[in-house]
């Protein structure tokens, strides 16, 4: 269940009440008159199914509410009602699979948006990576790959491509390169330093090491992870259930590969450099592809469920 509150100008709250009024997945409905200062008019709140919401908000996006007033959807944690109940069983879907799409959007915009914190986490979690293959430890990589921010930003690509959204694809390409390069370039200054210093040597990075070599070796397991991975991301960030996200910051080696391309550049090792960088691109592909054909199904079925709940809202 979704609560969405609208405030607009008093000659636009009819329109808004015909939208939500006597529709089934609308299971409360409150008008607060004159009490909205900006802008000045009328407060309408409701309970909505969540697998109605999109129809509802493209309702009301289509008559004006967003230039006009403002348009809230916030999840309702607990809610006991019987009319409730009924509006989630009339209305077609399942309330943990809905993809509610201005949620998904915003959420994508906003963390995908450069600045410095991100960069922060992003250097820091390559950093990190750069010191775990030094020490050729497991244990150090999963912590980088947790560290690292930047999924959001690649689902963000296949969320733009889906939704028709030319800005948002901007922003997120814009975000991984800057994101990658400049903790890239930070993490090969310090490799540079730790080098002066003796702390690390050229033998860390030629020697075999067990437990990191799969970061830059890339094979055709490494795509097949990254769309695994890429496709258990996409459904935990648009579905009610976000268990699985964390498991797919520790499934793909796009940070790890991040920091080892550092290591290579600071220490003229080529072969590890080109080896990470395939890796990098390898995954970022794969996560990318993997969560456009995601939501591109998602939106097609739920598609399809609108439709379905329109026939039966409006019966010919």
């Amino acid at each position: 269940m979704l609560h969405v509150r609208v405030a607009v100008p008093a000659d636009l709250t009819d329109g808004v009440l015909d939208v939500l009024r006597d529709d089934p997945a609308v299971s409360s409905l409150a008008v607060l008159a004159g009490t909205s200062l900006t802008p000045a008019g009328d407060i309408v709140l409701a309970d909505v199914a969540r697998e109605a919401v999109n129809d509802i908000v493209d309702r009301l996006i289509a008559i004006g509410v967003p230039e006009q007033g403002t348009l809230h959807v916030d999840p309702v944690t607990t809610w006991i009602s019987r009319r409730g109940l009924e509006a989630e069983k009339v209305t077609p879907g399942a309330s943990a699979d809905a993809v509610v799409w201005a949620e998904v959007t915003q959420r994508a915009y906003e963390e995908t948006e450069l600045n410095w914190t991100y960069l922060s986490f992003m250097t820091m979690a390559t950093v990190l990576a750069s010191i775990a293959i030094v020490l050729d430890s497991q244990i150090l990589v999963i912590g980088a790959m947790v560290l690292g921010p930047e999924f959001v930003a690649v689902a963000a690509l296949g969320l733009a491509l889906v939704r028709h959204r030319r800005t948002l694809f901007t922003l997120a390409a814009r975000t991984l390169v800057v994101g990658f390069g400049a903790a890239i370039a930070l993490t090969t200054g310090l490799s540079l330093a730790a080098r002066a210093l003796g702390w690390v040597v050229v033998d860390d990075l030629t020697t075999e090491r067990i437990g990191t070599a799969f970061i830059y070796t890339p094979d055709k397991w490494s795509f097949i992870v990254a769309l695994v991975a890429g496709a258990a991301g996409v459904l935990s960030l648009t579905s009610a259930k976000v268990g699985g996200l964390s498991g797919v910051f520790i499934s793909v080696t796009t940070v790890p590969a991040a920091g080892n391309v550092a290591l290579g550049l600071a220490f003229g090792v080529w072969h590890e450099v080109l080896g990470s960088s395939l890796q990098l691109v390898v995954n970022v592909a794969g996560m990318a592809l993997a969560g456009w054909a995601t939501l591109a199904l998602q939106q097609r079925v739920w598609h399809r469920m609108a439709l379905s709940r329109r026939r039966r809202r409006d019966p010919a």
